[in-house]
């Protein structure tokens, strides 16, 4: 009973209407406030009184409604209470109106109807209906009830403390709301709004660091000033005649000024949300307008005046000073845009020049804005203001200043859309979307101030599409706006400008961050376009044809050609769109794709194909609705059957899923045969997708069926259940009875999927659709539905329970999940034998070595703990192990009302806490072993996740809990201090010595005596010795022999253990781990008890604030990176709880934590504890975790105040003062760098990027390593944070930076700090002197403005100008550093607009020298011609470049006299080659094609050089092979790429030839790459001249004679594609020099050479290539006797090249080989090979189709496309298209079965299929070697193939031999072949069955591996011996 319940004769008098008393304070006083805030006695005294007065007489109508008001008191049913309510309201109305005062018990009546209104919380149901009632008070009687309510108000702002602020602010807003406040009330609410603001300002300064409180006391806030706000506006008449009848001596005003006060105080303060500060802007619009009169003078307020009054100036302190904060501009500028009316006049002449002044004030907030949530504002107010905008001009009262500052082109608006093209890449999305809105705005102001004229011809709108169109479309910004172009304009304006752009948008369609916005604008164009066009349907009749042409053809092809990964989003995002935009339009697909060629002959590597498009389109018609259920089958019958059995086993997934279901928008519509028929087709070979997202997909489809095969279930049952006939249904119960067949047929083969040895894909997925199953269904077998518990054996039960010993923790999960649903019977751990032995092998598994035994434990336990006689298991198991152990009596666990899993858990926990106490004191004995024998990790990692599964909110055996959960967090502590020696050294890794010799076992004590926790930071200043004493100490005999002991026999017992250093690390750090997951998962999940509020708790504050001492010891000493991770993961689990605890202490710690750990960073020096190497260690990790819990709504005071005390010690003051440490300078580097990357600080953390930055360009310049060291990862992480992750691999790519506008928009005091520091590393660079000059920071300086990029949507407004940069960056191109001169050539580009690019080439070119001289400086020279070469690169790819205008010709005629650079007479070869790379660019650029002249004087500087003329020039001189390959780029260009453009002619093959032919290996490797790309363009483009096959065709016997002696593998591995590239008709008969080779040398001249190059696998993988390709092209003419003997060679290499130790790239080019050889020798009828050879060939490619890599399987796949077509199977299952690698895998042996039959050898093909059922002999690995890799190797499995499935493939071999087996005549099996076999297969099945029996009980648990192995080879051979 809570305390205002209680009996008090004070309180209470003994009266009769007691009771009511009682009921209205149970009933309404607990309910109207906080749950924190209990009532006051006073309050409850003001219930008894009005409920006391409803008892005295009065006229019937009020007594009768008196009553009706105590009897609502007494209730308790709200129902009735609303009801009598109700009823009190209707007797209101009945009463008669009398002349006299209203009788005592009628006001007693209104009286308690405002108690109750007033005392009820805003959402209860009841006090709508106190409101309906007083609202339906009679006219004569409202009088009454407003002074009743007034004076109950009036009552409550006196007596009630801020506690009750926020209810009695919910009053006032819902009394506005519902009744007419007077004159009299309106000073009493404004006073108490303005006391309420006023306490609220001063507790939020008390409460800095409460998280929770501040985050309640600002809605508290936040609602008083939406309520003052309120109040105003809906009493401005009264106010307005208060204010001017009595303008001196009205109280109102004052109250109206103090009010104003506090809004401003609001406004001023740092610390307040945003939204707060925001309303109260709007506030102080209200206000003063109403204390004005008018709007006119707001401009004042807005902008600082001096004319503003005197009193206004007071009362808002701080408003009208000139250096106010920039949010307080920001927030009246949002305040005056919403809280006026635009559209009218009542603004008066003042309007408009209010209006034009809010956008000037809001962008030049744009370069002190820093914080994004504040830039969120900005757009939003903008936006605003755009729509207030609009409003004007719809208006009367405009001017035509007005109008001509907003259209377009105007100095506002070009000013307004420079901020629009700088917001476009925001990182917030918001700021993204408003930015869109507001260009929005301006495109339809600029439209309203022009007229109606058009617009698609206005000089505004075509200048700004063309600048749009210019952009780069990796620019988010870009989209958007061009679709409001399309909304405005149309979408033929911009099809005008770009008749590609449909093509174009779909090809940026592949890139996830691109998609959304390309398939947006491409839906507004083609829904505009379709309209333009059907608007002219009478002139243009075909015009859908057009726009099918425009529109479906390109996505068409798109699908048909892109790789799958490119058509994702596709799918998603725009193909949808586009149906439901022309749903007649799928006709036109369906027809288009089934005529397509690729529809019937293949498809294009990698792609989907005609027949995937085909799918693709068809299921989204259908998911869209557009194609409609029918009749005539799937799909609406217009796709047969067998094409649909055929898209289910495509090689690619996404094809698969499209077409598994048929997609079905009522849930109960019933599942059709066919489409159960095709999941049985598909789902057994989809089961083991390697694809995560195929997986994924295929789960939810089926789940969706499932649901709609349930609900057409219970609709059907229902309809036969009403026991009335129906015309439907026996075929209801047909269907049902289908539906129950395949869901047994479905669990079966689910259940037979998850045998021994299956992958680990087909036991994630079967399992997941069994739960699917048992979510659905139920595998109960007293279902009411389909009694699928039958469906369930024991034998499948213990299948999925031996899942649990799965390395794979998602297997492990599923599986324990659905073991809870299957049926216990079947299970089987019911029983007490079965229960025990499962128990003991947890317990034994919970002290494993290994660390994913102890997984398994967790999960046994966790599934056992449901069970009932958990307790006495564990009392047995303690017995059989001699311990003792005491637990509670399982009789006394019963009385209690725990649940099971509580009694359980708390048995399971206190005995592993036993075990654990245990084996931490013989660790405190020996660590090492603790390693060997009970790494503690797993016993700890039990008892976390037993309590993981307890809902701990509802715990029983509290006291109980409370004892285990003291003792968990001391034996923590104990194990903690167990293994802090290695996770604290400063070199963790690698303590324990593997070897046992007395000198290593020395070292072992040298080193455990170093772990000790004495690190400290001397590195700084001198180096570490070792002891010379302890040196000599540790070499005496005796502790020799002592260390040997340790290592070889732990303990006094004979037996021996290894212990390897990665056991000792790994129980260290493990054991570490899971002590901070135990403690971290007891903080949260624990009750916290707290001193003041709550006892019943099960955790004290005592010791979480323990655990947090804990957590800071770890983190800040720790050294070994996995602890202090794990520590940091456990230490964020305790700040959030601490955040979110009730205990004020609590949410005070991480403040506190926080000022002592900066305290103790700022004080570090030398001899500090914390680690100052490994990146700080954990000191990052521990200020990361108390800042993140920092709520996200909150003001972020701690993260600031954190970031100045940082960012003050990361830039130390200069100078530095004598004897300062660089320590702090390192920590508060690292700390820094670790919070930019914390992505959970989001863009709180951005305002002090410019900052960081500054710090770390500074800390480059210190002299100590570690600082440079550290500022080096701290600038790297500000790029990464700044440009984001890079976004593809191409670093310079335009993805991956940011135009300067931007830049220096976003980071505005970057600019001054950047251009003095480029100002001061400019002014040391001089090459003049020969020295090398190279300013520390000129690195760091160039690589941030090489990353700038300029835009053409740059405008020349902005103060932050970029042409400042320039000169010093032209400067620093003079360096003597040729990194430095490349970098300032790149970071000049984006500081030259792309108008002015042409002029500064020539002015640059000009520096240049005439001629050679003593003067010329080749570092100048080298400098300026990159910065020419870059500009010109850039202005070459620029596509808003202007139009030439002989630009090139001037650039030209300006290079003329400088051409001698790139000849002879200049002896640098360096800046011969870069002369010689501009005239490749300029020359060999297709934009410039008359460049004639200039053409022909590279081409003879190129003739006269040292690569064609005569003259030698050393290889080993400076800048040689640099020259040789800018020489090599000219003549390629010229030869290869556009020799049309060059004019070479006959001169092409001579150039190529001198190419292939010069020295340097670079040269040659050069040539080939550009001719190998030529070769690919030439093949993909049908319309080629094929002028690069004539030309190498010509130059073949020179490529022939380079393959035999060329010496550079790399050019050989080319020489040898380019051969392969070309028809051998060209390349044969072979040619060296002047021999001619036989096709045999030549054979065995490349297997040679495959041979000699086993690890170039690029080599490797063209000898195969062309050796392949020679031995078809023999093959298709018959091979000589010589030459076959040298192809079984061939044989030899290819099967080689299948095995699984060869590269990825080796056995793709093995898989395409064996592709290309399935016609000529797999599968040609006459057995061009040997057989042997030819089975050979074929068990290389089953091999391959079962390899772990997928592209690997796709491409072996590919073979069944290959077979001849009289060799297709007479079912027709070999499709035309390619299949997935298990379908492959089917059809393949098939296939070869039918050769075995083709050839005649069908009793062979037997004995080879048995053979390769018995296995390879590696099965056969004994035990003990198995045991000893285990032991040696701790986390190395061996060779392992996660997709194969051995015994999968055992039963196909088994399918396909009893096929065979049945063609065999009598008397055709050799019976010694018989023998041999059936021998082998007996010894095989006895070894097995020895060795299955000597394995532990449960072996599927203990010994895992080794059991799988055996069943898998047990039953491989007992299929073998049945076929035998």
């Amino acid at each position: 009973m809570r305390w205002w319940e209680t009996r008090n004769d004070d309180l209470f008098d003994p009266s009769p209407p007691r009771a009511c008393v009682r009921a209205c304070v149970r009933t309404y006083v607990p309910t109207y406030v906080h749950a924190s805030v209990r009532p006051s006695p006073c309050q409850v005294l003001c219930f008894y009184s009005h409920t006391a007065s409803l008892s005295m007489d009065g006229d019937p109508g009020t007594s009768l409604l008196a009553q009706n008001l105590l009897n609502c008191l007494c209730v308790t049913d709200p129902v009735q209470q609303v009801q009598l309510v109700k009823k009190a309201g209707t007797l209101l109305v009945d009463l008669k109106e009398d002349a006299s005062p209203p009788n005592p018990l009628l006001v007693a009546c209104l009286e308690t109807l405002a108690i109750m209104y007033t005392s009820l919380q805003a959402k209860n149901p009841l006090k709508k209906a106190v409101a309906s009632t007083l609202c339906s008070v009679p006219a004569w009687l409202q009088e009454s009830a407003v002074v009743c309510l007034s004076a109950r108000l009036f009552d409550c702002f006196s007596t009630l403390g801020p506690d009750h602020y926020p209810h009695l602010t919910d009053c006032v807003t819902s009394c506005l709301d519902g009744f007419p406040i007077g004159r009299s009330i309106i000073s009493m609410v404004l006073k108490f709004l303005q006391k309420a603001l006023s306490e609220y300002l001063q507790m939020n300064r008390n409460l800095a660091g409460c998280h929770v409180a501040q985050a309640q006391l600002m809605q508290s806030c936040l609602a008083a000033v939406k309520a003052s706000m309120l109040v105003v506006q809906r009493s401005q008449e009264p106010i307005r005649a208060s204010l001017w009848t009595f303008p001196s001596q009205c109280p109102l005003q004052d109250i109206l000024i103090e009010l104003l006060h506090c809004h401003t105080q609001i406004l001023m303060e740092e610390d307040l949300l945003q939204v707060v500060q925001s309303t109260a802007g709007m506030a102080v619009v209200v206000l003063i307008r109403i204390m004005l009169g008018n709007g006119d003078r707001l401009a004042e307020v807005v902008k600082v005046d001096p004319s503003t009054p005197q009193w206004l100036k007071e009362s808002c302190a701080g408003l009208y000073q000139r250096k106010r904060p920039s949010a307080v501009s920001l927030y009246l500028c949002h305040g005056t845009l919403a809280m006026l009316t635009w559209r009218d006049d009542s603004l008066g002449s003042q309007g408009d020049r209010l209006l034009l002044l809010v956008p000037r004030m809001l962008i030049s907030l744009d370069t002190s804005v820093k914080e994004s949530s504040t830039a969120m504002v900005v757009a939003r107010v903008l936006t605003l203001w755009s729509g207030a905008a609009l409003e004007r001009l719809q208006g009367l009262s405009w001017t035509s200043t007005l109008r001509e500052a907003l259209r377009g082109g105007s100095e506002l608006t070009t000013c307004l859309l420079e901020h629009a093209h700088t917001q476009w890449e925001h990182p917030l999305d918001g700021v993204r979307h408003q930015t869109r809105a507001l260009f929005q705005n301006l495109l339809r102001l600029h439209q309203m101030c022009v007229g109606t004229s058009d617009l698609a011809l206005d000089h505004f709108v075509v200048e700004l599409t063309q600048s749009l169109m210019g952009l780069e479309w990796h620019v988010r910004g870009k989209y958007g706006s061009l679709g409001c172009l399309v909304e405005h304009f149309g979408a033929r304006h911009l099809l005008a400008l770009d008749s590609q752009l449909p093509a174009r948008l779909l090809s940026l369609m592949g890139d996830q961050t691109l998609a959304p916005y390309a398939s947006d604008l491409l839906e507004k164009l083609f829904v505009s376009h379709k309209a333009e066009l059907s608007e002219r349907k009478e002139k243009v009749p075909d015009w859908i044809d057009q726009w099918h042409l425009t529109w479906i053809t390109p996505l068409l092809e798109v699908l048909c050609q892109a790789q799958m990964d490119e058509t994702t989003y596709i799918l998603d995002y725009f193909l949808p769109k586009l149906l439901r935009c022309s749903p007649s339009s799928l006709g036109h697909m369906v027809q288009a794709l089934l005529n397509m060629p690729s529809c019937t002959k293949g498809r294009i590597p990698g792609s989907r194909g005609a027949l995937g498009a085909l799918m693709t389109c068809l299921r989204a018609a259908r998911s869209q609705g557009v194609l409609c259920p029918t009749t005539d089958g799937l799909w609406g019958g217009m796709v047969p059957l067998s094409l649909l059995r055929q898209a289910l086993v495509h090689t690619h997934d996404q094809v698969t899923v499209v077409v598994q279901f048929n997609a079905f928008h009522r849930s109960t519509e019933s599942v059709s045969s066919q489409e159960m028929d095709l999941i049985r087709h598909f789902l057994p070979w989809s089961l083991n997708s390697q694809s995560p997202g195929g997986r994924q997909q295929t789960v939810s489809l089926l789940k969706k069926l499932l649901w709609r095969m349930n609900d057409s279930a219970q609709l059907m049952r229902k309809r036969l259940g009403r026991g009335k006939t129906y015309d439907g249904g026996q075929e209801d119960q047909r269907t049902l009875e289908m539906y129950q067949a395949f869901l047994c047929w479905l669990c079966e083969m689910l259940f037979q999927a998850v045998f021994a040895g299956a992958s680990y894909t087909t036991c994630l997925t079967s399992l997941q659709l069994l739960g699917l199953v048992a979510e659905i269904f139920t595998f109960s077998a007293e279902s009411d539905g389909f009694a699928l518990g039958e469906s369930v054996s024991c034998a499948y039960a213990q299948t999925v329970l031996h899942c649990l010993a799965s390395n794979f923790l998602e297997v492990k999960q599923l599986a324990s999940t659905l073991l809870r649903k299957l049926p216990p019977p079947a299970v089987g751990l019911e029983g007490p034998d079965r229960m025990q032995l499962l128990l003991k092998v947890a317990l034994d598994l919970s002290s494993s070595t290994k660390p994913f035994d102890s997984v398994t434990a967790a999960h046994l336990i966790n599934l056992l703990v449901h069970l009932e006689g958990i307790p006495e298991a564990l009392e047995r198991c303690a017995q059989e192990q001699g311990a003792s152990i005491q637990l509670p009596s399982p009789a006394v666990l019963r009385v209690s009302q725990a649940s099971t899993l509580e009694r359980n858990t708390l048995s399971v926990v206190q005995f592993l806490l036993r075990c654990l106490w245990t084996e931490v004191a013989q660790a405190e004995l020996s660590l090492l072993r603790a390693a060997a024998t009970c790494p503690l990790y797993g016993r700890t990692h039990c008892i976390t996740a037993s309590l993981q599964q307890l809902d701990t909110r509802n715990l029983f055996l509290r006291a109980e809990w409370k004892r285990v959960v003291s003792e968990l967090i001391d034996v923590s502590y104990r194990m903690s201090e167990v293994v802090s020696p290695v996770v604290q050294s400063s070199s963790p890794e690698g303590l324990i010595p593997m070897d046992t010799d007395s000198e290593t076992s020395a070292g072992l004590q040298r080193i455990l005596q170093e772990i000790q926790p004495q690190d400290t930071n001397n590195f700084f200043t001198e180096a570490r010795e070792l002891n010379a004493q302890m040196s000599r100490a540790i070499g005496s005999p005796d502790l020799r022999s002592c260390c040997k002991v340790c290592i070889c026999f732990l303990g006094g017992s004979s037996e021996r253990y290894r212990v390897t250093a990665q056991m000792v690390l790994v129980c260290c750090w493990r054991s570490m781990k899971e002590v901070c997951m135990l403690l971290g998962q007891l903080c949260q999940a624990m009750p916290l008890e707290i001193r003041e509020t709550q006892k019943d708790g099960v955790i004290t504050e005592e010791q979480v604030e323990g655990v947090g001492r804990y957590f800071r010891e770890q983190l800040l000493q720790s050294r070994h990176r996995g602890a202090f991770e794990l520590a940091y993961v456990g230490f964020v689990h305790l700040t959030d709880m601490l955040c979110r605890s009730g205990s004020q202490t609590l949410q005070q710690l991480p403040k506190l934590w926080l000022k002592e750990v900066l305290e103790q960073v700022k004080s570090s020096d030398p001899s500090s504890k914390l680690c100052a190497t490994r990146r700080s260690a954990g000191i990052p990790f521990y200020i990361q975790a108390l800042l993140s819990s920092e709520p996200k709504s909150s003001s972020c005071s701690l993260l600031k105040a954190t970031m100045k005390e940082l960012i003050g010690l990361a830039i130390p003051p200069c100078p530095l003062p004598t004897g300062h440490s660089t320590v702090p300078q390192v920590h508060a580097l690292n700390i820094l760098r670790a919070l930019y990357r914390d992505t959970r600080l989001g863009e709180n953390i951005v305002p002090f990027v410019s900052e960081g930055m500054q710090a770390a360009v500074l800390g480059f310049t210190s002299p100590v390593w570690a600082v440079r060291n550290s500022s080096t990862l701290l600038f790297s992480t500000l790029i990464t944070r700044i440009f984001g992750v890079k976004k593809g691999k191409d670093e310079h790519s335009k993805k991956n930076r940011m135009t300067g506008r931007e830049f220096f928009t976003r980071f505005p005091a970057l600019y001054p700090f950047l251009l003095q520091q480029l100002k001061e590393a400019a002014e040391t660079v001089d090459s003049d002197s020969g020295q090398v000059k190279l300013h520390p920071s000129l690195f760091l300086l160039l690589l941030i403005l090489g990353r700038l990029y300029p835009s053409p949507m740059d405008g020349s407004s902005s103060p932050l100008g970029l042409a400042s940069f320039r000169p010093f960056i032209i400067k620093c191109g003079h360096s003597a550093v040729y990194r430095t001169r490349e970098m300032a050539a790149r970071a000049l580009v984006p500081f030259v607009l792309v108008t002015k690019v042409p002029s500064i080439i020539q002015t640059l070119l000009k520096e240049l020298p005439l001629e050679s001289g003593p003067k010329c400086q080749q570092n100048h020279i080298h400098g300026t011609l990159l910065q020419v070469l870059h500009l010109l690169h850039s202005y070459q790819k620029d596509t808003h470049r202007p139009h030439s205008d002989g630009q090139e010709n001037d650039i030209a005629i300006v290079l003329q006299p400088y051409l001698w650079l790139a000849t002879r007479q200049n002896p640098c070869l360096v800046t011969r080659a870069s002369l010689l790379d501009l005239l490749w660019t300029l020359c060999g650029s297709q934009l410039w094609p008359g460049l004639t002249k200039l053409r022909e004087e590279t081409l003879a500087i190129l003739m006269d050089s040292e690569l064609f003329a005569s003259g030698s020039l050393p290889a080993t001189s400076p800048g040689a092979t640099q020259y040789f390959l800018s020489l090599a780029r000219v003549a390629t260009s010229a030869s290869i790429e556009r020799p049309e453009l060059w004019g070479v002619g006959s001169r092409g093959p001579l150039l190529l030839t001198c190419l292939l032919q010069c020295p340097q290996y670079e040269v040659r490797q050069l040539v080939l790459d550009v001719a190998l790309e030529a070769l690919e363009k030439e093949t993909g483009d049908s319309s080629s001249s094929h002028h690069i096959s004539s030309l190498l065709r010509n130059i073949s016997h020179m490529l022939t004679s380079m393959a035999l002696h060329e010496t550079h593998p790399p050019c050989l591995a080319k020489v040898l594609l380019v051969l392969s590239s070309l028809s051998l008709t060209s390349v044969l008969p072979w040619r060296d020099g002047i021999s001619v080779l036989t096709d045999a040398e030549v054979l065995k001249r490349l297997l040679a050479l495959a041979e000699d190059s086993p690890h170039s696998v690029e080599l490797h993988c063209a000898v195969l290539t062309l050796t392949s390709q020679l031995i078809v092209h023999l093959a298709e003419s018959g091979f000589q006797s010589v030459v076959q003997v040298i192809v079984l060679h061939w044989g030899t290499l290819v099967t080689r090249c299948c095995t699984d130790e060869e590269p990825v790239e080796v056995k793709l080019m093995a898989a395409e080989v064996l592709v290309k050889a399935t016609p000529s020798l797999l599968a040609n009828s006459t057995l061009p090979l040997r057989l042997v050879d030819t089975v050979a060939l074929w068990r290389s490619l089953f091999t391959l189709l079962q390899d772990e890599d997928q592209d690997v399987r796709d491409r072996a796949s590919r073979f069944a496309t290959m077979v001849p077509a009289q060799l297709l199977l007479a079912d027709g299952v070999v499709p035309w298209t390619g299949v997935c690698s298990s379908v492959a895998l089917e059809l393949g042996v098939g296939l070869l079965c039918q050769l075995f039959r083709v050839w005649g050898q069908v009793s062979t093909g037997v004995f080879i299929l048995a053979d390769w059922l018995l296995g390879d002999a590696a099965l056969e690995r004994e035990p003990e070697e198995m045991a000893s890799l285990d032991e040696d190797f701790l986390f190395e499995k061996g060779e392992l193939n996660l997709w194969a499935e051995p015994l999968k493939w055992a039963r196909l071999l088994h399918r396909h031999l009893s096929c065979l087996l049945r063609l065999l005549g009598v008397g055709e099996v050799s019976r010694g072949q018989l023998d041999e076999l059936s021998s082998r297969a007996e010894s095989r099945a006895q070894a097995t069955g020895w060795s299955l029996q000597a394995l532990p009980p449960l072996p599927q648990f203990s010994c895992t591996a080794e059991h799988e192995r055996l069943t898998v080879l047990s039953e491989r051979t007992m299929i073998a011996q049945k076929k035998i």
